[in-house]
């Protein structure tokens, strides 16, 4: 039986989107070789399939050839919104929607050093009067 579609990119569709959103529109074989420098080799065949999907699923629109067959490939989402949503996602099926949580869990687990932390309360600051005007 095959897997429900997932509303957000997978593990290897993700990956495929940061190579594009870095730079784009790139050939399956552009494509192909920026996967391996990040260490992904994948067969060049696996990249067309994967390429495709993506455009089937509405995250890349494949474009003319510019010469001979090399289709080339650009993103039709964004960073911020597959980020938001996957984001989104997390904190509702983890956190039960609480943002208080998620960064009580983020202090718990990332090692923030006194800058990071100082900038974190600079923009908490920042909300807090957004949020009273």
């Amino acid at each position: 039986m095959p897997r429900a579609m997932s509303e957000h990119p997978t593990e290897l569709e993700l990956q495929i989107l940061k190579v594009l959103w870095g730079q784009s529109p790139l050939t399956v074989r552009e494509v192909r070789d920026a996967l391996d420098a990040s260490g992904r080799n994948l067969a060049h065949t696996t990249v067309i399939t994967m390429l495709s999907t993506m455009v089937e699923k509405g995250q890349l629109e494949k474009l003319a050839p510019v010469q001979g067959k090399a289709f080339r490939f650009a993103p039709l989402i964004q960073r911020a919104d597959v980020s938001k949503g996957m984001l989104g996602d997390f904190v509702d099926r983890v956190f039960d929607g609480s943002a208080e949580a998620v960064m009580l869990s983020l202090f718990d687990v990332a090692d923030l050093d006194a800058e990071e932390l100082v900038s974190l309360r600079k923009l908490l600051n920042k909300r807090l009067r957004e949020a009273k005007s």
